[in-house]
Parts: structure tokens; sequence; C-alpha cells
């Protein structure tokens, strides 16, 4: 228990930010960080492996663990920058760039790479170089290389307020045709400091403001308007339909039998399975430990949105969401333990060590699967983007040590504080056979139908997420993502709750995981549209980029499947209940 409080404290400790002061002279501090191409955002490297002024001795500096995640790998630069003291074209180095290094920097201008700094914990971007295009016939292919730097600083009192870089006032190096090899090139820069009034608090805005990535994302209200009115009315059909059916069905149903007289003979639909809707499915361990893990997944959005609506991470740091993401599922593995064993004990399951088992692998396994071949993919190329080995094993520690107890834990307290089934029927010995059906009141109509709405409700907001994720844009709209989501959950439920009732309406009781794939099935569709934003509004390239956006946009849908599955599956169960409760049974 004490490791769960001490992962509680770490996980709000990231959300406070110390304001750093400096004297006048002082020397502010700057560490170089990475490199990688522009429009591929998982693609990143030591900014040391590119021929630059570097230490005789690369000091690296100690990072948390979501800086990790995030690809940082940040080292000791050796620009010397004092509070408040102005530089004029100051030497940083020499080097000799022999053959290779040339065309190394020249692959990497061509393949619009940028660098980052950090500095005061305030990141500061630029291009390495930039290209010149020229000309038909003959075409002219220019690579210039920048081998000067501007740094301008803003100060309120003893605080940086913001940070930047430029270029301007400086012709850069023409690496197209280098006169004489080996080049000698000398790095240079300056630096000058403005006071301003804005306060320490705002500095991030400002930042921003003048900052290397795109604008954070405006607030679309008209798209979200649009979305909330189409999933109310949605809804709202959806349940005025149900009612009169129900209704008619309920009066149906439950006339007296001597009012009726033979007709009862005639009586079709979910009344007539009755004694088989809830007969208990197969693969009971594998449905309840779906459920377990949607219903972490559930537990794990709406914790992490909810943090970040109300300003709960220190945007100041790099990584701090990637490092409470990771705490967070550790610490809500209790609730994938306590609803699997729960629900496995209501419907008899006897295996429940097996369960927990099967639950705290149902998605780990897979994760691990992917992100091993990812890992090796960018170990191979070298990338930053490769977890070291310290990091992969504090991870396996914080799983074998806070995750899975907690997954068994949560079974031990599901298994033992949970309550029968309940079910308002009893179950015959001899399940009743099931009529054919149509194709479109099959499963894989469903699927689509069941998918193709809620994935609707969302489209809109999938292009924010998505150019945040994989993109440059900065998405800070967490309310209206919180409002999304709520949406997203409502439109599952309610459509799942329509699709059980024109199964049971065609005597088809098998609707335990069809309930989970058709609500689920939204996954498919996300991935699909994944497929599209690749192609078509991004502009990723390359082996290593492919594999990282498919990989873990796979997984992503895959925790989609789970969580939108769960809410169908207990939106459907609750409304079986409700029906079979209200009509007279023989």
């Amino acid at each position: 228990m004490d490791m769960i409080y001490s992962l509680v404290a770490v996980t709000f400790a990231i959300l406070s930010a110390e304001a750093a002061s400096y004297k006048e002279n002082e020397k502010v501090p700057i560490y170089v960080n990475k490199v990688g191409p522009y429009f591929n955002p998982q693609e990143t490297y030591h900014y040391y492996s590119l021929p630059v002024c570097r230490p005789d001795k690369v000091e690296h500096k100690s990072l948390t663990l979501g800086e990790v995640l995030d690809g940082d790998r940040m080292a000791v630069a050796l620009y010397d920058l004092k509070f408040k003291e102005n530089y004029n074209d100051k030497l940083l180095c020499k080097v000799q760039l022999k053959q290779k290094d040339i065309e190394q920097l020249k692959h990497a201008i061509e393949e619009l790479y940028y660098y980052e700094f950090i500095i005061d914990e305030l990141p500061v971007r630029g291009f390495i170089g930039h290209l010149e295009e020229s000309g038909f016939l003959p075409h002219k292919h220019k690579v210039f290389l920048w081998n000067h730097l501007n740094f301008n600083f803003e100060y309120n009192n003893d605080q940086v307020i913001s940070a930047n870089v430029s270029t301007y006032g400086h012709q850069p190096v023409d690496l197209a045709d280098p006169q004489g090899l080996p080049l000698d090139l000398s790095y240079t820069y300056s630096v000058s400091w403005t006071e301003t009034n804005v306060p320490y608090s705002e500095r991030l805005t400002r930042s921003k403001a003048s900052g290397f990535f795109p604008k954070s994302l405006e607030i679309h209200w008209l798209s979200i308007i649009n979305s909330a009115v189409l999933v109310f009315l949605l809804i709202g059909f959806v349940s005025i339909i149900l009612m009169r059916v129900l209704k008619n069905d309920f009066s149906r149903y439950n006339v007296v039998e001597e009012e009726v007289g033979e007709q009862e003979q005639d009586d079709c639909g979910w009344k007539m399975i009755n004694a088989d809707v809830f007969r208990f499915p197969k693969h009971r361990s594998l449905l309840c430990s779906v459920l377990g893990n949607g219903s972490q997944f559930l537990t794990l959005g709406l914790g992490i949105i909810t943090m970040a609506l109300f300003g709960m991470f220190n945007v100041h740091r790099h990584g701090s969401m990637n490092t409470a993401a990771v705490l967070l599922y550790a610490l809500t593995c209790f609730v994938s333990g306590f609803v699997s064993n729960s629900f496995y004990k209501q419907i008899a399951g006897d295996k429940w060590a097996w369960n927990l088992v099967l639950t705290a692998s149902l998605f780990s396994v897979p994760f691990f699967l992917i992100w091993s071949v990812i890992n090796s993919v960018a170990w191979y190329n070298q990338s930053t983007q490769a977890l070291p080995f310290t990091t992969i094993v504090l991870l396996l520690l914080i799983w074998i040590l806070v995750g899975f107890p907690l997954t068994v834990l949560g079974g031990i307290f599901g298994k033992n504080w949970t309550s029968g089934f309940e079910a308002p029927c009893r179950t015959k010995n001899i399940p009743r056979e099931i009529p054919s059906k149509p194709w479109y009141r099959r499963t894989f109509m469903h699927m689509i139908v069941g998918g193709f709405l809620p994935f609707s409700a969302i489209s809109v907001e999938l292009y924010y997420i998505f150019s945040t994720l994989w993109g440059r844009e900065q998405y800070t709209l967490y309310g209206i993502l919180l409002v999304v989501f709520m949406i997203l959950l409502s439109v599952t439920a309610s459509i799942s709750v329509a699709l059980t009732y024109f199964q049971l309406s065609a005597e088809d009781h098998r609707w335990w995981w069809t309930s989970i794939v058709c609500s689920g099935s939204t996954g498919f569709f996300i991935f699909a549209y994944s497929i599209y934003f690749y192609v078509k509004r991004s502009n990723m390239f390359g082996f290593m980029q492919s594999l990282q956006f498919f990989g873990y946009t796979l997984l992503v849908c895959y925790i989609f499947f789970l969580m939108l599955g769960t809410v169908g599956f207990f939106a459907s169960l609750k409304f079986i209940k409700y029906i079979y409760r209200n009509i007279k049974m023989d």
C-alpha cells in the first residue's frame, strides 16, 4: 500500500511547477534535446547524432519517466547564456566537416529536420537549414546550413518569460557546393534580453504565441453544436420509437389469458425467448475480461480528461501527461479486476484465478507485442523513441508491483462483494432453436450500424485529436473533449439498446457477445479513418513513422473496442432485465 500512496503522490506532484529565478549574469541552463523530420513527429534522434558543436564529454540531464516516453534525451549544450547579458556573434565552436558529415547534414536539411533546445523548461525550436528549389531546365537544388543562431529572451524581474531563436542577419553556408574538403565551419550565436510586463503565470501563452509549431486549435463550436444536435435527435428518436414499441409489446404480452383465447398460441417476438435470453454465453472468462478492461479504460479516460480540464497537469514540463497516464493506468487496474471477477461470479464462473490472469493479459500482452516491434525498429534506427533498458525495467516494475497486484486485489473484492445475477426469468436446460434471419438482421449489418453511428458523432473531433497526436497542433479544448466523450458513450448505449431489441424480436437470444462486437465496432471505423488521415491529411513518410502510426493507432482502436463494447453490453443488459421484469410469465 505504501507504493500505491507513493504513486498517487508522484502523479499529483507533476502538477506543480517551480518558478526558476535568476540573478543578473547568472548562467541560464540550456539543453540540446532532439532532431527529426518536421512532418514525422515520432521520428526523433539525439541532437548530437548530427556533426555539430558538441562537448568532449556529453553530460545528459536526468529525465522524468514522461520525458523519456516522449522521446526526450536532453544533454548539456555548449551555449553560454547568462541572465540579462547580451552577446553579438560569439563563437560557439569550430568544426571540420568531411564528405560524410556534409552528406548527413544535407540529408537532414532535405528532410526538413528541426532541432529542439530546452531553456528554463521552455522548448526552443528551429530548422537545421533550408532548401532553395528553382527553375525547371536547368533545375537548381541548393542546400543551406544555418551556422548562426540569435537567441531572443523576454524577462520580468528575475524570471524568464519567453525564449525563441532566429537566424536573421546572417548568411547560411552553402552545402551544395562546399569550397574545399574538409570544410572548416564556425558556429556562432547572439543573445538579446528584453524586459516585459507579462507575468510568469502567462509565460506559456507568450511562448506559444511566438512558437515554432502551429498555435493551439481554436474552439470549433459550430461543429460541436452540430454533432450534439444530431446526437440528441438520434437518441430522442430511438427512445421514442422504443418506448412506443415496448408499450405495444407490454400491452400485448400482459393481457389476461381469458381475454385472448387461442391468440396466445400465435405469440412471437422477444417474449418467446424468455427461457433462453439469460442463458450464460460461451467463453465467459473472456467476456468478463473484456468488460473489466473496458471499465478500466472508461475510468482512465474520464480521469485524464477531468484532470486536464481542471488544469491538473504541469504543461510547462515535457511528458507530464505521459507520466500521469502510466501511473493512472497502473492504479486503475483495480477497476478491471473488480468488474471482471464480480461479473464472472454472477454468471457462475468457477475459475476466478485464471479469469484474473486473462484480465491482466488481455490488453498488456497485445500492447507488449506491438510495442516490442516498434521499439526494436526505433532502436535499430538509433531513434530517441527507443526506450532505454532502465526505463523498460521501470515500466515492468510498475506493472509487476502495482498493476498486477491491484488487478488481483480488485478481483478479490469483486468476487467477495458481489450479489447474484438476479435474472427475472428462469432458463431452461435445452436452448431454443434460433430461426433464420434475413441479411439485414445479421450481426455484420448490426456491426456496421452500431459502429458507424457513434463514429459519425465524433468524426469531426477525430481530425483535431489526430492532428494533435500525429501532427504539430496543440490541443487544449478539454471541455469540448469531455462533451464529445459523453456524447460518444450516450450514442453507443442508445444504439446498442436498439440493436439488442431488434435481435431479440427476431427470437435470437445470443445477445451477449453481439452487443459487445456491435458497440465495439466503432474501433474499426476509427482505424479506417486513420488510414484516410495518414494518406490525405498528413505528410508523414518513412517505414519507422508508418509503423509507429499504424501500430499505436491499432492499439487505440482496440481500446475503443473494449471501452465501447463494455458500454453497449451493460446498456443492453440493463434494458433486457427491465423489459423481462415488466411482462407476465407463464
